[in-house]
């Protein structure tokens, strides 16, 4: 064990001179470096100037008592830690002692006393700061473990996404022009899969990432919970036939209306039916169902997904929405992944005010995972009769700035396909000289630019034109609150999938 009197430094304060120098004497002797006060502002002088390890404090003080000295330490980041023990000849009462170390004292020791004992106490105080000194530190080692570990991801998650924004939109392209040949078709299909499922698992990472973090802001607007469903639904649906699995769905007859945000639900569902499809065999049932149910006196819905997979072990149940937790530990691949879907459901969910459970009778008899969101409350009938208007769409004059040589060429190759006149640029300087000589509609600009980055860009075409521009960002960031400060209309996180761009032209 190391020596706990080694660069030690004790502060002494009492204004009874004998008292202090046999103290200080006894303290000295042990091997400490003791400094000297008689008042107590005296003592938060040196204690602001010295920082001691330990404070031997009389309770008693001609100035302030021993109690406000404490108070003032405690109250002071840089003094808040020193350890402080009460010392008293007069004031020997429990109740007294109760003041002390409710105060915030360590210790309290009453005059007179043994050398030994004090020597002691001051060995146990300062034990009891190096150990908390310690645990400091590797709270902060760990802090700035989990900073760098969130800057990676970030950074990862940029440069995975570049090549997959390129893969991405040339798939796209290949996909509508459409292939004479069924097993091209087969393949391009299964790139279009893998790809999805690769942007994902990126999009997964930096959210685990974001939420422990409390960085997810949530971008809520009226819906429909039926319209996500039967978004999650379509796209889900093939998935399911490829493995040769029922997809079920009861979905209400009248909307239900709710305060969302529409991808983090979309996401929510996502995960929860891409779970189910993992752990079911083929020949399998999976189910949605979509009830009203109040909780708590407030108006909610109720939407349950049950499959007729490998069910969930009694033991494991507990454990499913934890991070990294899986319900098959096997390492069958198509039963792998991260252990990160369902710690994204949870908290996604929670963040909606909602709450999500799951259940299971156990493995083979298959799992139904529970999600309750809040609703509004329900719509008059003329409000249930609006419907949305067909989306229009036209030719329109778009800057593209990407610096990224594949994913520039496949995007501007998508939007020249789609009819749409399209400039490009490298660099944000040539970006903004190009809009300048001619404007465009629509600009779609990458952050992560060489020289003058997106956010410059924004800023730049924001003072010059106004809004006569449509600025979209286009990132592996995705930092929505900068993007909008800088001047943005709209953000994209790559890789984009062209239904989503095309979506977004139609709507502008």
């Amino acid at each position: 064990m190391a020596d706990l009197t080694v660069s030690a430094t004790i502060l002494n304060v009492n204004d009874d001179e004998a008292t202090r120098y046999l103290t200080t004497r006894t303290l000295g002797m042990a091997g400490y470096r003791v400094l000297e006060a008689a008042t107590g502002q005296e003592a938060l002088r040196l204690a602001e100037l010295e920082r001691p390890d330990v404070v031997v404090l009389d309770v008693k003080l001609p100035d302030i008592s021993g109690y406000e000295v404490c108070k003032h330490l405690r109250s002071r980041p840089e003094t808040a830690s020193i350890a402080v023990m009460h010392t008293s000849a007069t004031y020997v009462t429990p109740d007294k002692k109760v003041r002390g170390l409710e105060g915030g004292a360590d210790a309290y020791l009453t005059e007179p006393f043994e050398g030994e004992e004090l020597v002691a106490t001051v060995r146990s105080l300062l034990r009891m700061r190096r150990a908390e000194q310690e645990l400091r530190r590797r709270a902060e080692y760990l802090q700035e473990a989990d900073r760098r570990k969130d800057l990676f991801l970030a950074m990862l998650a940029h440069e995975l996404r570049n090549p997959l924004a390129a893969i991405t939109t040339a798939v796209g392209i290949l996909d509508r022009r459409g292939s004479a040949d069924a097993k091209e078709g087969r393949m391009v299909s299964i790139i279009q899969r893998q790809t999805n499922h690769l942007a994902r698992l990126v999009d997964d990472l930096l959210d685990v990432s974001r939420i422990t973090r409390g960085k997810v802001e949530l971008r809520q607007t009226r819906l429909d919970l039926r319209g996500v469903l039967h978004q999650v639904l379509t796209v889900f649906r093939p998935q399911a036939e490829g493995r040769k699995l029922t997809l079920e769905s009861s979905l209400p007859a009248v909307p239900v209306w709710m305060e969302a945000d529409t991808t983090r639900l979309e996401q929510v569902f996502t995960n929860l039916l891409d779970n189910a499809t993992k752990y079911t065999d083929a020949g399998g049932v999976i189910s949605v169902l979509v009830e009203r149910e109040t909780r708590d006196g407030r108006p909610g819905a109720v939407v349950r997904v049950k499959d007729t997979g490998i069910g969930i072990r009694a033991e494991v149940l507990p454990l499913v929405f934890d991070l990294f937790s899986q319900a098959d530990e096997s390492l069958e691949y198509t039963r792998g992944g991260l252990g990160i879907g369902l710690t994204l459901v949870r908290n996604l969910v929670e963040l909606h005010e909602g709450r999500v459970e799951a259940h299971s009778d156990g493995p083979g008899r298959g799992s139904e995972f529970v999600v309750w969101l809040p609703v509004l409350a329900e719509a008059g009938v003329e409000e249930r009769e609006v419907a949305l208007p067909e989306l229009v769409k036209r030719r329109r004059h778009i800057l593209l700035v990407e610096d990224n040589v594949d994913a520039r060429q496949a995007l501007q190759d998508l939007l020249e396909t789609w009819g749409h006149r399209v400039e490009v640029a490298a660099d944000g300087l040539r970006g903004v000289e190009l809009a300048m000589r001619q404007p465009p509609e629509l600009a779609l600009v990458d952050i992560g630019l060489p020289g003058l980055d997106g956010y410059r860009v924004a800023e730049e075409l924001r003072a010059k034109m106004g809004r006569n521009i449509r600025l979209v960002a286009l990132t592996g960031y995705d930092d929505q609150s900068r993007a909008r400060d800088a001047g943005f209309d709209l953000h994209l996180v790559k890789p984009v999938r062209p239904d989503d761009l095309s979506r977004l032209l139609s709507e502008l």
